[in-house]
């Protein structure tokens, strides 16, 4: 469904597959497979909560509106993590149900922040050639210079060049792009073996100041697109660009907490929370999608899920409560002009619809 939101014309622009997990506090061990967890985030007094713990796959994909380009998010599904397989090897098998459906898409960019940036998840990328990962990864990432060329000289070639460090080895830019300073060059690294990455350093001070790494299989677009606006200086950033992308699975989450009841959840088994979890989720695409697959309500494209959602159900309360009262008002009370209104007023709601 999400697919056939992408007009021909923007077929050869990537479409993003963020990778995140979620938790869902909960009191008791009446649930099953409920447990405690680690949270980071955790507002309790304590890093860990009792709950359960779900893993998520969002398709971020490009759409038309108001004369540009603009990505929409549509979260595909939810599964539990139950800790008899890694939220790692989770994540891959999402992606491997998923990929089929993209086979002839160009570009197929996978977005994870540091935890999933690993082995177990990145190797998806060598399964499919249209896949690319961009990942967030740990400062002190072991990342080595590309190999030397061979001197001719008697023994094994080295496999890599000396190791970097991201204190002293990256240029960063002259001016900030956005809030950094981002530097870049092509590395190896352990995580992706022998294959060759871009790996970003970002700084929001020059001086001093944590800098964050992130890596990219995919490079940049400049020898296949015109630079456009972009200028050629920006265009090796592009890829990092492209990251920011992955916060919409986290608006999502809050969204979907907060106003389609996610975590009040009362089923005990397992198997119902995890499909009662992605009813819930199948519901809250189809108000994001409803806007581009029905031009009545093309004029909710641009605004939230949450204004969209109280549009639809005033406009299902009105027409629902009209045919429930003329349905079951006393027969000795119906009068052929009551009727007649009342049916009036149920075909003036229907055609409400076309003018929401």
């Amino acid at each position: 469904m999400a697919l056939k939101l992408i007009p021909e014309r923007l077929k050869s622009q990537p479409v993003f597959l963020c990778i995140d997990d979620t938790m869902v506090a909960k009191f008791g061990k009446k649930f099953e497979d409920v447990s405690k967890l680690f949270d980071h985030a955790a507002h309790n007094g304590s890093n860990y909560l009792n709950g359960h713990c779900f893993v998520s796959l969002m398709l971020c994909v490009p759409v038309w509106r108001k004369q540009r380009i603009v990505y929409l998010a549509v979260p595909l599904g939810y599964r539990m993590w139950k800790k008899e397989v890694s939220k790692l090897e989770l994540a891959a098998s999402m992606v491997r149900q998923v990929m089929p459906e993209f086979s002839a898409q160009r570009n197929v960019i996978i977005l994870c922040d540091s935890w999933y940036a690993k082995k177990d998840l990145v190797c998806v990328v060598d399964e499919y050639a249209n896949l690319d990962v961009i990942c967030n990864a740990r400062h002190d990432s072991v990342i080595y210079d590309l190999a030397p060329q061979p001197t001719g000289k008697k023994g094994r070639p080295a496999k890599h060049g000396r190791r970097l460090s991201t204190e002293t080895d990256f240029a960063l830019s002259e001016e900030k792009i956005g809030d950094y300073y981002i530097g870049v060059r092509q590395v190896l690294t352990n995580l992706f073996g022998q294959r060759e990455v871009l790996a970003y350093v970002t700084a929001s001070d020059k001086a001093k100041g944590a800098r964050r790494l992130f890596f990219s299989t995919i490079f940049p677009w400049q020898e296949k697109v015109p630079l456009n606006q972009t200028g050629s200086s920006c265009m090796q950033f592009i890829p990092l660009l492209c990251y920011y992308f992955r916060w919409n699975i986290e608006v999502s989450y809050y969204e979907q907490k907060t106003f389609w009841s996610l975590c009040s959840y009362m089923v005990r088994s397992s198997r119902g929370i995890e499909t009662l979890v992605n009813l819930i989720n199948v519901a809250y695409c189809a108000m994001k999608i409803l806007p581009y697959q029905d031009e009545v309500f093309s004029k909710y494209r641009s605004v939230s899920v949450q204004e969209f959602r109280f549009a639809l159900s005033e406009e299902i309360r009105r027409q629902v409560f009209y045919a429930t009262f003329l349905q079951n008002v006393e027969t000795g009370l119906k009068s052929s002009v009551f009727t007649k209104v009342l049916k009036q007023l149920l075909r003036h709601q229907c055609s409400g619809w076309h003018k929401l």
